[in-house]
């Protein structure tokens, strides 16, 4: 190893304890002097910081939640690369609410294409358990999407807020695979299959999909698509008639969505907050979010020590193609695929 290879590594480790160092220190002047600025909670998850929008009366609060991104649980960022939406921080974030009786009250904005079926639900039962066990209001600000996932997991809200430009709505599951088989056959490549049973290589991309197979994979779209449907249905104390009129998989915009009883009023996240207080006598009540560690000075050094010895722009598409998992899934979303 060369010496400008040698000095890159130490001052990289340096850099790397001089990070643990400082964000030590923060994080106990966090917990025990900045309570009411930038604070770790007593009991609740320690990973997840929170930060004060709005002062106010500290007993009774106002959390702020943000679901921005595809609702899927691709693991969370590192120091060298920060993901979009971060589901298990997400979940971290509600069970925090859970155990917080300074908890007065939730705002969820959300902007959204959906995601994937069993992380939308995972949202879905939380927010419910919040509701039941905490028994405090959950309003919802629709951004400029708030489809499919997105309507699934705002269902259960005792309002629902959405621009007149917001797309939401797009209520259904969708599941595709593609079938490249002729394509195979045309340049010459072919696959051996050895399998243990009839349907083990279902929806594989080198044959047809059989007449029973089909019939299977609807049986199991139909199942999750009246989940949703009874989902709507209890939340919006909609019939059944009424929530399949628009569960057709269309979208809707805020006026029309509106018109069909999927939300309640039109406004935007100021209006919900405002409207959120006034209803439920929370004027004075502080407004705050929750934020990771991820931040500041670890993402800071992160960077620098990433420039040292961090995965070059090659090696980093690399490990995105060889992790990424192609099998078909059952998706509440709208978009491409």
């Amino acid at each position: 190893m060369n010496a400008k290879r040698w000095g890159a590594l130490v001052v990289a480790g340096v850099l790397l304890v001089f990070s643990l160092g400082i964000n030590t220190v923060f994080a106990f002047l966090k917990a025990d002097f900045f309570g009411n600025f930038d604070s770790v909670m007593e009991g609740n998850n320690l990973d997840v910081y929170e930060t004060v929008v709005e002062s106010g009366n500290f007993d009774k609060r106002i959390a702020h939640l943000t679901l921005d991104g595809t609702i899927q649980d691709v693991g969370s960022g590192t120091v060298w690369q920060q993901v979009a939406y971060d589901h298990q921080f997400f979940l971290g974030q509600l069970e925090n609410i859970l155990n917080d009786e300074t908890v007065q009250a939730v705002i969820l904005s959300v902007n959204t294409p959906g995601g994937g079926v069993t992380e939308s639900a995972e949202i879905y039962k939380k927010l419910l358990q919040i509701k039941e066990e905490r028994q405090i209001p959950i309003y919802v600000s629709m951004g400029s999407m708030a489809a499919s996932g997105g309507y699934y997991i705002a269902a259960p809200a005792d309002k629902i807020f959405a621009n007149r430009d917001t797309i939401t709505g797009s209520i259904g599951v969708i599941m595709q695979s593609i079938n490249y088989q002729a394509l195979a056959e045309k340049v010459g490549v072919k696959f051996e299959t050895f399998k243990s049973g009839e349907h083990k290589d279902m929806l594989s991309p080198m044959r047809d999909v059989t007449e029973e197979e089909r019939a299977m994979m609807q049986d199991m779209i139909n199942e999750s698509y009246e989940e949703f449907v009874d989902i709507i249905e209890k939340g919006r104390n909609m019939s059944e008639v009424d929530v399949k009129k628009v569960a057709d998989g269309r979208v809707l915009g805020g006026t029309k969505a509106l018109e069909a009883g999927l939300i309640d009023e039109i406004g935007d996240e100021e209006a919900t907050i405002a409207a959120l207080r006034a209803d439920y006598d929370l004027e004075d009540a502080e407004l705050f979010e929750y934020t990771s560690d991820m931040g500041g000075w670890q993402s800071y050094l992160g960077v620098k020590i990433g420039s040292f010895i961090g995965p070059s722009t090659e090696e980093k598409m690399l490990m995105k193609i060889m992790s990424d998992y192609s099998a078909p899934k059952m998706m509440y979303l709208y978009g491409e695929y």
